[in-house]
């Protein structure tokens, strides 16, 4: 239960191993800072879930991917400004029984998600 994220690198085929991430609460127009960490070699947080099933709440959640930092330090080439800055994702939990998985398939010029399990 709780929630995760994995991130996928669609160009190479690999997990976006050293992409940083934020998670945020938000309400409204307001939106607070929970963490900001950095994916291990398997795509995921280090640190395992967001949350967990006791402390993940009712509400809305902004996750913000930095894919243009992630693809240079790839050394990809992309032009200026790049197509793809940081993605951001606002979602809600409606379900607290329930397991949130937010995966994001990423390239310099694309992106998908959908709620995982």
């Amino acid at each position: 239960m709780g929630l995760s994220t994995h991130v996928l690198d669609t160009m190479h085929g690999t997990p976006a191993a050293g992409m940083a991430v934020a998670l945020y609460t938000t309400q409204g127009d307001t939106a607070t800072l929970v963490k900001r960490f950095v994916l291990n070699a398997d795509g995921r947080n280090p640190d395992g879930p967001l949350y967990d099933n006791a402390s993940l709440r009712v509400g809305t959640y902004r996750l913000v991917f930095d894919v243009a930092g992630y693809f240079k330090a790839r050394n990809v080439a992309l032009p200026e400004p790049n197509f793809l800055n940081q993605v951001s994702l606002d979602f809600g939990v409606a379900h607290v029984d329930q397991h949130y998985h937010v995966p994001l398939l990423v390239s310099p010029w694309s992106y998908s998600t959908y709620r995982g399990s």
